[in-house]
């Protein structure tokens, strides 16, 4: 991505989708329960590529939403680890849209914060890989 779309230059996103009309509240905008199940997921790539294998969600340490998603908007989901503990992995995600209104602009739209754990196949926290192996 360049930064002519106004989205941050030299970062990939690891999820892109556009804001479809049966996410909607009452209000017309986008459900944020559904804009949280997508940082839920963008969230889950790095952790599950830096943790080797399956991870869960353990907790959402934040997740701020700064301006309202509309339908159209194309959304860029931005993760990576910021922590990696035992078992436990710390992700920050920046979510960002791309709107037409009239000309095309970006949007930072919301961030969270939040926590997975590496587990093993009967479910169970299994220490993350060191780096690099």
């Amino acid at each position: 991505m360049s930064h002519m779309d106004g989205l941050p230059e030299g970062r990939q996103p690891v999820l892109r989708l556009p804001a479809t009309p049966q996410n909607t509240n009452a209000g017309g905008d986008i459900f944020g329960g559904w804009l949280m199940a997508q940082v839920d997921i963008a969230g889950s790539i790095p952790a599950v590529l830096r943790a080797e294998g399956r991870v869960v969600t353990a907790a959402v340490r934040s997740m701020s939403f700064l301006k309202p998603v509309r339908v159209g908007d194309l959304v860029s989901l931005y993760a990576e680890v910021i922590k990696v503990g035992r078992s436990s992995l710390q992700v920050a995600v920046e979510v960002w849209v791309q709107r037409r209104a009239p000309v095309l602009e970006a949007l930072r739209v919301a961030e969270a914060e939040l926590v997975y754990v590496a587990i093993d196949d009967a479910g169970r926290p299994r220490p993350v890989p060191p780096a690099g192996t």
